[in-house]
């Protein structure tokens, strides 16, 4: 009695369509792309990178913050460190956050090279 029936009425707001409802949407994940996902694949492209790059010689800081050398890469997934003069540890590959100091990659002719130079020093 005392509503109004224009109260009961919707709102004519338009006809945005099935495309204009998930317009938000898609624009949401357009930035979410651009700001957070696509920087880190970038990251973990490079860590990756520095990963497959690692020799013998290296300084290297692991995850848990200890600094070391590597002495020896006993697999893809292993690598021994030397954190102290004649304390070497065992570190997973992918636990390595960074390389301070880089050697030369050694090539088959280094190799050969010092194995000449040690025979002949004996």
């Amino acid at each position: 009695m005392f509503i109004s029936p224009a109260y009961a009425q919707g709102f004519g707001g338009g006809d945005m369509g099935a495309l204009g409802s998930f317009l938000p949407l898609i624009l949401i994940f357009v930035v979410f792309y651009f700001l957070l996902i696509r920087p880190q694949q970038k990251k973990q492209k490079t860590h990756r990178e520095m990963l497959s790059a690692l020799h013998r010689g290296d300084r290297i800081v692991t995850a848990g913050g200890l600094v070391g050398t590597i002495t020896k890469i006993l697999s893809d997934t292993e690598i021994t460190v030397e954190i102290s003069e004649g304390v070497k540890v065992r570190v997973m590959r992918g636990m390595v956050s960074d390389v301070i100091a880089r050697t030369e990659a050694r090539t088959a002719d280094d190799s050969k090279d010092d194995k000449k130079a040690k025979k002949s020093k004996e």
